[in-house]
């Protein structure tokens, strides 16, 4: 390797919007660098979303197992009640998530994209250092995408290590800890909480707000919520998180003063992310900020000529799938074509028991911007699908909201199991302009979850079948 190269594109970040936007770039026939410092996939890949969602199906086997072992009303009944190996879980996960990262790298392989490993550090606007095991690297580019990502924010009172963990070291444990504190009621917190509490751990959340989710309504949040209360899982709302107690409980504010201990092998702290702006030579850039986020136009652009940033590095909302769509059109622009970032909703998942959807405004939303709105509400309790995999007791239902004076879809909310898969119809929906009347007219297959979106927009217009 050489000690300097040059290239039309230099991609910082190995995330899934830094590796979209390599791959893209190098399918238009641009020569194109990325530089990564750990493993290609990123955050999401490597330590986020996918193993998170990892370790929820398991906790979900382990769970429907752990019933079995008494009998349950399906007829399913274990001799024995089952037995973790959390150790073994881990290197189930590591699997995947190997495979997915060495797809990246062949991607990049197939679209000429040369991979440099190794943190970079800028000098000017186009041109970085970078040291990687054969030495010091100089890389400058005619553009440059920044796509550095963000990481956990700490708490200043529990700073990481020991007992206190992030989301990183969370899904890396070897051993199931008998008690985990989890500080956040965010997604990312009630996600792997619950997913502790299936595998048989003693879970207490502990959030400074007064009700969990609280970007969400709560009609969303409510079944989330009495699965949580139902499953033994304790709450304090409105509290927060002071420091660590002997190395083995945290300390705790009550919402009434009050100051109480919760022991805990682990404290899971999940207040947020932050973007990753620090210790690679921003301050070199002559890049304009936005609060603690690089600012940029519709189009990702930057204050300097040339040098783009996209995903977690530009603002919320800080989901992998964002970051993707930049990063591809990103690319795009680069090679001449007229694009411009614009959509009409990012949707959002929480994968919690049970999962959440959001596309779009919520009715509140919609309501503070001053939109006379129509709703229709369908229960997955009326869902033929949906009680045939017990997934119709737990108060679970999809929301339409529509303009009423021209019905056209502006949202879609769902919660209740697996309607995470039911996200890209609710988008589409949306994203093509679709009428109340679009969807009720469009044929559903039966048995689905899906069912519940026709009957949703049947019942906003004033004649669902079904209930």
């Amino acid at each position: 390797m050489g000690d300097a190269i040059r290239a039309q594109v230099l991609v910082v970040g190995g995330g899934p919007g830094g590796y979209v936007a390599a791959i893209r770039a190098g399918q238009l026939g641009l020569d194109t660098v990325i530089v990564e410092a750990d493993r290609l996939g990123g955050t999401c890949l490597i330590r986020g979303c996918v193993p998170s969602k990892a370790f929820i199906h398991v906790a979900g086997k382990f769970e429907a197992m752990r019933e079995a072992a008494d009998g349950n009303a399906l007829g399913l009944v274990l001799e024995a009640a089952p037995r973790l190996d959390l150790a073994q879980t881990v290197r189930w996960k590591e699997g995947i998530v190997d495979r997915l990262s060495g797809g990246v790298a062949a991607l990049l392989k197939r679209a000429k994209v040369r991979v440099i490993q190794g943190w970079a550090v800028f000098s000017d606007a186009k041109t970085c250092s970078v040291q990687t095991d054969d030495g010091a690297l100089t890389i400058a580019a005619e553009h440059v995408i920044l796509a550095n990502g963000s990481e956990p924010i700490a708490l200043p009172g529990l700073p990481f290590g020991g007992p206190v963990l992030s989301s990183s070291e969370v899904l890396s444990l070897q051993r199931l800890p008998e008690k985990v504190a989890v500080i956040g009621a965010g997604y990312i917190g009630l996600e792997l909480g619950i997913a502790f509490r299936k595998f048989g751990s003693e879970v207490t959340v502990v959030e400074a707000r007064e009700r969990i989710l609280p970007l969400y309504d709560e009609q969303l949040t409510q079944p989330v919520r009495k699965w949580l209360e139902q499953a033994g899982v304790a709450l304090h709302l409105g509290a927060k998180a002071r420091g660590l107690v002997n190395g083995a409980a945290l300390a705790v504010e009550t919402a009434e003063g009050a100051a109480i201990e919760i022991p805990a092998d682990a404290i899971f702290v999940s207040v947020g992310r932050k973007p990753r702006t620090a210790g690679w030579g921003l301050e070199r850039m002559a890049i304009d900020m936005n609060g603690s986020f690089v600012k940029v136009d519709d189009q990702c652009r930057t204050a300097m000529r040339n040098v783009w940033a996209i995903g977690d590095l530009v603002g919320e909302p800080m989901l992998a799938h964002k970051a993707s769509a930049q990063g591809e059109m990103v690319a795009e622009i680069i090679a001449g074509h007229r694009r411009r970032f614009d959509p009409a909703t990012i949707p959002a998942v929480c994968f919690t028991e049970p999962e959440i959807v959001t596309a779009g405004l919520l009715p509140t939303e919609a309501a503070e911007a001053g939109t006379e709105i129509v709703t229709g509400l369908f229960p997955f309790a009326a869902n033929g699908r949906a009680l045939s995999m017990e997934g119709g007791g737990e108060g679970g239902f999809v929301r339409v909201v529509a303009r009423r004076d021209n019905h056209r879809v502006i949202g879609v909310q769902a919660v209740g199991t697996h309607v995470s898969e039911l996200s890209g119809e609710f988008v589409t929906a949306i994203e093509m302009g679709a009428v109340l009347e679009d969807v009720a007219a469009t044929i559903h297959v039966h048995p689905t979850l899906s069912e519940a979106f026709h009957e949703s927009a049947l019942r906003a217009l004033g004649h669902a079948i079904h209930i």
